[in-house]
């Protein structure tokens, strides 16, 4: 079965057929560099991950490109704010988004390349758009003519009537009704960085930052360009516009755009004291895996409504998968292998492969996952060591995709708890049960759970109660 996504231009799930047969080149929306990046927009940076690491399981090479914009209206006007040079400011949050990508254990791209890096290239754009009467000079910018490029309004589905041609708009970002010609060359204002340039010195648009760069790394046809809804419009529609007004050929074969995320219901906001950081929720003890599974468990076209209770059910799920595995390795050895898990080991792979194969669909993916943790629970008081490694090899496929699982590093307990196990060893080994089973339930308390095994006392975490 071929890998099947929805393609917000035609509005219709379609078979991915790569360019080039066996790679597919991806570009996927970055950060603007002027705040922490807070959970809205982890949702895209988790879905841009699972769509990657799905791709590389089903054999495909993939060539990953995520933008760092480090100049638009946003970041200098918080250089301002903040009253240091706009380069300091984004170093600082480029700093921060690396830090905290790596926190939720999303792959790196391949490229990670910078606005102010890529200049000569966007000027390149301008000059070609301009030459071929795409653009305009107007008040010392240059502006793309939307009413030159016919198919303006194809991916937003803009009727066509109501466009505002022949008026520009200088901002970087502005409400669908309102679509008019955009500026891809801004005039030098006071005090904002600014490069020469034969139309004038000044500064790139947000919009002609991207294609440039996507171009310039994936080329001028390329597979996958992915990114949230609030993309769509104006900020894809116009990297289509440019992109193919100047090359004259299809821009991006396969457009992807998950949905929104909300917060207890509401839109995600300062002002309403529901936006939040990692930073955020790690200070109110909650584990990075934890949001990861959250934010990717959810459809990716789905609108996801984020809750703290919902955080708390996604670390119930990492428990009983760690708490299975932790099992496994405890459980005393069998005589030899089960014959039958090589076989449900081989079900349940081709379901969850047909699952994600359809649209990415998740759920079903995570539902064929914890399946098996319950049958291989009720079948295994004994386990052989080939049927340990296959199913060890197995969950590490399987976590290829979904990038949740706890490092092998994390199985240790910590010093304290280390310490008061071997205290509750000694006890026993002294037929001091009383304190043995205080040791135990002060562990309990802790959220570590001891069992008694012929291979020895095992400790998990305690998977709370709903």
């Amino acid at each position: 079965m071929a890998v099947r996504l929805y393609n917000t231009l035609t509005n219709e799930i379609e078979e991915l057929k790569p360019l080039v047969p066996g790679e597919i080149r991806l570009y996927t929306c970055g950060p603007t560099v002027y705040d922490y990046a807070h959970i809205g927009n982890f949702r895209a940076y988790v879905f841009e991950d699972l769509l990657k690491r799905y791709l590389l399981y089903r054999g495909f090479k993939v060539k990953q490109v995520m933008n760092i914009t480090d100049i638009d209206d946003k970041t200098i006007k918080k250089s301002r704010l903040e009253k240091i040079p706009i380069q300091e400011l984004t170093d600082r949050y480029t700093r921060a988004f690396f830090r905290d990508i790596e926190r939720l254990n999303i792959m790196p791209a391949d490229f990670y390349p910078r606005a102010t890096e890529h200049i000569p290239q966007m000027q390149k754009m301008v000059r070609q758009l301009m030459a071929g009467g795409y653009a305009y000079q107007k008040d010392g910018s240059v502006y793309f003519s939307i009413d030159k490029f016919r198919p303006y309004g194809r991916l937003a589905n803009i009727d066509r009537d109501s466009l505002q041609t022949g008026t520009g708009v200088d901002s970087d970002e502005y409400q669908k009704e309102n679509a008019q010609d955009f500026v891809l060359w801004k005039g030098k204002k006071a005090g904002e960085p600014a490069w020469e340039f034969e139309y004038g010195e000044g500064r790139p648009g947000w919009h002609l930052e991207c294609s440039a760069m996507s171009m310039h790394y994936l080329g001028e046809t390329f597979d996958i360009h992915a990114g949230g809804v609030d993309n769509i419009f104006p900020h894809h529609e116009n990297e289509i516009a440019q992109a193919e007004a100047m090359t004259g050929k299809k821009f991006v074969n396969h457009w992807i755009h998950c949905q929104h995320l909300i917060v207890d219901g509401a839109k995600m906001s300062k002002s309403l004291g529901n936006q939040y950081t990692l930073d955020d929720l790690i200070e109110k003890g909650h584990d990075p895996r934890a949001l990861r599974y959250l934010l990717l468990s959810t459809h990716y076209r789905k609108l996801l409504n984020f809750t703290l209770r919902d955080l708390q059910a996604a670390r119930r799920s990492l428990d009983r998968i760690d708490n299975f595995l932790h099992r496994l390795s405890s459980l005393p050895a069998a005589p030899k292998p089960d014959p039958g898990i090589s076989s449900l080991l081989e079900e349940k792979e081709r379901k969850f492969q047909s699952h994600l194969d359809d649209d990415l669909n998740i759920s079903g993916a995570l539902g064929v996952l914890f399946d098996l943790i319950h049958e291989v629970n009720l079948k295994s008081r004994a386990i052989a060591e080939e049927d340990l490694t296959v199913i060890r090899t197995f969950m590490n496929r399987i976590d290829s995709v979904l990038g949740i699982m706890k490092p092998p590093a994390d199985e240790s307990p910590d010093r304290e708890v280390g310490e008061m196990i071997e205290q509750r060893e000694e006890a026993r080994r002294r037929k001091d049960f009383a304190t043995a089973d205080r040791i135990r339930e002060e562990l309990k308390a802790r959220g570590i759970v001891l069992e008694d095994t012929p291979a020895g006392t095992q400790w998990k975490k305690a998977v709370p109660k709903k």
